[in-house]
Order: structure tokens, then sequence, then C-alpha cells
């Protein structure tokens, strides 16, 4: 068991994390409502999103820690492999992805007022990332190095960066970003957590 907080987990996690989330729909999602309404408010809605939902994602992950850990590594190791796969599989369609992410969030977000944009933000976020790869990999990372509070930690700040970084830099962040490499990165990533936790898996069955 790890300890109650680990920096470098914590670490891990937001690298394994923030590449995953740039060419996703938190970018995405973030940058069209922070386009239509002030960006404090969206920020304010889409933070308590991912707080909810990287809580959901450390609570699977820590029952995940209560079975028998050689079988739990196996399923984290397909399900950092599946992560990879998924995200070259999307590299060559990524910008044509962001695009459609832009079109569905454009068509659902609408809303006055200060509460009402932190509502609206916290609904369509809280949508869009249920049962997303960054929910599922979280879950993961927590069963891996059963350290719930360091994986929370690591998660939750790289996807409020993310969704900073769509509401401070906007669409010259979209422009310019390399969605396809960045997918490609974050699927190398994925690969090796797959192949080091397999690794690890074979080990402990021994």
């Amino acid at each position: 068991m790890a300890a109650v907080f680990d920096v470098g987990i914590a670490v891990t996690t937001f690298v394994v994390i923030f590449p995953a989330e740039l060419p996703d729909k938190t970018l995405v999602a973030t940058l069209v409502l922070s386009a239509r309404y002030r960006p404090r408010p969206v920020w304010i809605g889409v933070a308590a999103a991912f707080f909810v939902q990287c809580t959901v994602a450390v609570a699977f992950g820590g029952l995940l820690t209560l079975l028998p850990r050689t079988p739990v590594l196996l399923v984290v190791a397909a399900l950092f492999g599946f992560g990879s796969w998924l995200m070259f599989r999307g590299a060559g369609r990524a910008s044509q992805d962001v695009a459609d992410e832009e079109r569905e969030v454009g068509a659902v977000a609408d809303a006055r007022g200060s509460r009402r944009v932190v509502l609206t933000s916290f609904l369509v976020l809280f949508a869009a990332e249920w049962g997303d790869l960054s929910q599922l990999v979280t879950a993961g990372l927590v069963a891996r190095y059963a350290s719930p509070l360091s994986v929370f930690v690591g998660s939750w700040v790289a996807l409020c960066v993310v969704a900073g970084l769509a509401v401070v830099v906007g669409n010259q962040l979209a422009q310019r970003m390399p969605f396809a490499l960045i997918r490609r990165l974050a699927g190398s990533l994925f690969g090796i957590l797959a192949l080091v936790t397999l690794v690890e898996a074979v080990r402990s069955g021994r």
C-alpha cells in the first residue's frame, strides 16, 4: 500500500491524464462554453464536474484494490492497452473529432447568469466525461498504485489545467495544437503503462 499521498504517483497520474485530455471533449467543451459565456463561471462549473467524476473513478479503483492483486493488474494492463489502441486509432481523425464535439456542445449550451453558467458547464462536462477514457484510466491507476488520494489529485489537477488552458488561451490553442501527435503521445504513455503493469502482474503471480 502506498503512502496516503505520494507526490511521485500524483505527478505520474498528471503526466498520463493531461495529454489524453488535450484532444478530447474536456478541451473542446470548455472552449465552446468559454466562447459563449464568462470564463470564470465556466471553469468553476467544469472543475466541479471533474471533482465529482474523479471521486467516482477513485472510489471504483479503490474497490478494485480489494480484489486479488494479480487478476486486478491483468485487468488494468488490458485497460491501459485498450486506451493506447483508442488513442492511436483516433489520431488520424483527431481534427474531425474536435469539430464534431464543438457542434455537439454548441447545440446544448444555453444559459444566462453566473449561476446558470456554472450549472450548465457542470452538466455539460459531467455528461461528456461520464465513462470517458480518463475516468477509466484514473480508476486503473488507483488499482495499480493503491494510493487513491495521490491519483485523485493528479487526475483532477490535470483535468482542471486542461480546462484552464481552454478558458485562457481559447481558439489559438485549438488552432495550433497538433491533436494527432498528442493522441499518439498519449497512446504511447498508455502502452508503456500496459506493458509495465503486465510485467508486474506476471511477477506477482509467481
